[in-house]
């Protein structure tokens, strides 16, 4: 029983054998059949795809050329404003020198005190508290104040003594008009902290006649404060003179060393260095003999 059930198992064998063999020799002849027709197929779709990168090449090869024409004008147009800008910032650095901007800093700061003396520097609002937490609505005020109305005109002289102290400054050896910039900006800053601030902060009579009148500052009052507070900066940079540089002696000998000219050899020198011809031996034997 045994040897009839190994023979079936190999007839089962044998057969399944046979047909995977057929079915590989049907499948492998119909490859081949299909084949050529692939190859034509892949053939047709290589020259498809050529023609068809061709002919974007060529449509597109004029855009391509414009927008490398444009890449070189955008070049040249740059390298022409960088060496525009070199040669504007070196005529410019040659113009505003350091001493001429520091210069036009105080003027700046000294014509900004004069017009903040002209401007509202605290003012009275009225019912403050009810207004609290909005966004969209303010308190109106009342009672606006200029510098002039607490001080009078006493900054007006003082920024214009700064300016013009600012301007002889320019001048070599005048480098003491830098303290006295720096003490009409401390002087101004002073009479803003101790007259202006006290008086702009009272209500006056304002808080008896209106509920809830609080004084509050300005812009003019903080205008005021910052070119006073820039007239000190000013004169600290005079006096502190950023734009000398200073060098130590080895440095200033190698300059020296560097501006000095090649002093010219003597003939003598020139005779000692110059190289003796050569002499022969027929010469020195008839230089030799008696």
């Amino acid at each position: 029983m045994i040897a009839a059930a190994r023979r079936r198992i190999g007839a089962v064998l044998t057969a399944a054998a046979k047909g995977t063999r057929r079915v590989d020799g049907a499948v492998a002849r119909r490859i081949e059949r299909v084949r050529p027709l692939l190859v034509r197929w892949l053939h047709r779709l290589r020259k498809s795809a050529a023609g068809i990168v061709r002919a974007l090449g060529k449509r597109l090869r004029p855009v391509g050329v414009l927008i490398l024409r444009a890449f070189s004008r955008g070049e040249r147009l740059l390298r022409k404003a960088s060496a525009a800008a070199t040669r504007g910032s070196t005529r410019a650095s040659a113009v505003l020198t350091p001493e001429r901007a520091i210069c036009g800093v105080v003027l700046a700061s000294a014509i900004c005190l004069v017009v903040s003396q002209f401007i509202s520097y605290r003012s009275v609002e009225i019912g403050q508290p009810g207004y609290a937490g909005l966004i969209s609505a303010a308190p109106p005020t009342v009672a606006p104040r200029t510098p002039v109305d607490a001080h009078s005109y006493l900054l007006i002289p003082i920024a214009l003594f700064a300016g013009l102290a600012a301007v002889l400054a320019l001048r070599p050896g005048r480098r003491g008009l830098g303290r006295v910039v720096i003490a009409l900006g401390l002087l101004s800053i002073a009479v803003i902290l101790l007259v202006d601030l006290p008086a702009g902060l009272d209500e006056g009579a304002q808080a008896a006649r209106f509920a809830g009148a609080t004084a509050v500052l300005d812009d003019g009052f903080w205008a005021q404060l910052a070119a006073a507070a820039g007239l000190v900066l000013g004169g600290l940079l005079y006096y502190a003179r950023p734009c000398r540089i200073r060098i130590n002696l080895s440095g200033r000998a190698a300059s020296a060393r560097r501006r000095r000219r090649r002093r010219q050899a003597s003939s003598r020198d020139k005779a000692a260095r110059r190289p003796l011809p050569r002499r022969s031996g027929a010469a020195s034997a008839r230089a030799s003999r008696p």
